[in-house]
């Protein structure tokens, strides 16, 4: 046994126990992380506007802080760009980690001196868990390849700026740098095409034991290993042993990517985002994810279907139900107060908490009152595509309004690993698949408002091409599951088969 492997197996015991005894108090931890949340803030700029100093409990908080969303609180942000102190938070972000919004084009998220560990620990915390709980530790003796956006930082208002993956970066334990791939100079390459192919000269010759990033670049990937070595993931990494993901639903992508890899290997998921590091997979054998109850955040639920109401119901953790399917609301130590992160989630455990991700709350369906999510949507693809024995390699469903009656639709683009045979058949299974996860949608085919779903086949590497096309090929960035409108559709019918 190496060091690293030999010296990760006490201290990964030690971070596991800490772990499982902190599920017995999360409540508690929530309500100490409030109180300290108010200490600090009471002092800022948002906090005397909000009347933090007057506030003692969570139900005076709710009144005294709304929800708001990035652009309700672009204005704090556009004052500690200016250059301002005590703004959000004491002193100013050590970060921003720029992402793209959905709305609100690009979106500058503060980080913290004390919000750093959230982002640091919790990776590290998911890693030493599944050590605790399987025994496999050989992996840290070998390569391991983050894929992620380029750590070079630019400066907004003087503060360093970036990709939080490229942040993350640069904090990444000294003891794990011989371990990481690939090289600084390869992940500061910008074009994802060009970094891609860097990555697979810098890697197809070490032995690779962990792989880590968003599914759908993970498959380029290893379709690019394949391709110049003619070898399955497995055999040319014969120690690859953990794949680590997050960032989109891996159940849409799991087939294709262990058909790749050739054979079953452990995964790990997470749920990371600019705003904060949320929750992660801390069991092979328990389903979701386990929220991250004492690491500077401070939790809050709005059931989603109200999350547009101008005075929503808000929960915090100890009032939440099983199944429920809740916004999430983010109070944290960088500074973001009732702050509307655009993620959905659902818990499937009370003991310990732990959920599911189900979609986002600007990504869904309601042209004619159906409301159709992310969760419903993958699921029905899941299940048809089992039925008919088929790998998707990507997706997304977009509405088809038309002024005569019953001649609208929900329209998917589908990108078909596999040659379909029937595409009325699947599409039929699709649509009855959808029909049972939704009453609404029901109700509409039932009621000949909408006509069944419409499939359009997109050719291969279509996705990828639109991506590119619109500059947001590769790092961080996904293409949405659902759309209100037509404006990803209308670009889409470019790359149909």
């Amino acid at each position: 046994m190496k060091i690293k492997s030999f010296l990760a197996k006490p201290f990964a015991s030690y971070i596991y126990k800490g772990i499982r005894k902190g599920m017995r108090h999360a409540v508690a931890d929530q309500e100490a992380i409030l109180r300290y949340l108010l200490k600090t803030g009471r002092n800022t700029v948002i906090g005397k506007e909000a009347k933090l100093s007057d506030v003692r409990n969570y139900e005076e908080f709710r009144q005294a802080m709304p929800v708001r969303d990035y652009e309700q609180f672009r204005p704090w942000i556009d004052m500690v760009k200016e250059g301002k102190h005590n703004v959000l938070w004491k002193g100013r972000p050590i970060y921003f980690a720029k992402t793209s919004g959905t709305t609100s084009g690009t979106k500058y998220i503060p980080i913290t001196k004390e919000s750093i560990p959230n982002h640091i620990n919790t990776a590290r915390n998911a890693l030493l868990c599944y050590m605790a709980e399987t025994g496999n530790t050989k992996f840290a003796d070998g390569k391991m390849i983050f894929l992620s956006g380029s750590p070079e930082l630019e400066r907004v208002g003087g503060i360093p700026t970036g990709r939080l993956s490229g942040i993350v970066n640069h904090h990444v334990p000294k003891y794990l740098r011989t371990n990481q791939l690939p090289s600084y100079e390869t992940n500061c390459i910008e074009d994802w095409e060009t970094k891609l192919q860097k990555i697979v000269d810098e890697t197809i010759n070490q032995r690779m034991t962990l792989i880590s990033g968003i599914p759908p670049w993970m498959q380029m990937y290893f379709d690019e290993l394949t391709k110049r070595s003619g070898k399955k993931i497995g055999d040319l990494f014969p120690d690859f042993s953990v794949m680590v993901q997050g960032g989109v639903n891996f159940e849409p992508y799991k087939a294709k990517l262990l058909e790749s890899i050739g054979r079953g290997i452990d995964t790990i998921e997470l749920f990371p985002a600019s705003e904060g590091f949320f929750a992660f997979q801390d069991s092979q054998d328990a389903e979701g994810l386990l929220l991250n109850t004492n690491s500077g955040i401070f939790f809050e639920f709005v059931p989603a279907s109200e999350i547009f109401n101008e005075n929503p119901t808000r929960l915090s953790l100890k009032d939440v139900e099983l199944g429920v399917n809740y916004a999430l609301i983010i109070n944290n130590n960088a500074g973001l107060w009732g702050y509307n992160i655009g993620d959905t989630v659902k818990f499937v455990s009370l003991d310990p908490y732990r959920l599911v991700v189900t979609g986002r709350t600007k990504h869904f369906i309601s042209a004619f009152g159906e409301h159709v999510i992310g969760e419903e949507v993958e699921a029905a693809m899941l299940a048809a595509s089992q039925k008919h024995n088929l790998r998707i390699t990507e997706f997304t469903v977009s509405p088809f309004v038309s002024a005569d009656a019953g001649k609208s639709y929900h329209e998917w683009f589908i990108e078909f690993e596999d040659q379909l045979s029937s595409t009325d058949s699947f599409a039929s299974d699709l649509d009855v698949a959808l029909r049972n996860k939704n009453v609404y949608y029901d109700d509409l085919i039932a009621g000949n408002i909408l006509r069944p779903l419409k499939i359009t086949a997109v050719r291969k590497n279509g996705f990828i091409d639109y991506m590119k096309s619109i500059g947001k090929l590769g790092g961080q960035n996904k293409v949405p599951r659902l759309s209100n409108d037509r404006k990803i559709a209308d670009e889409l019918v470019k790359y149909e088969v």
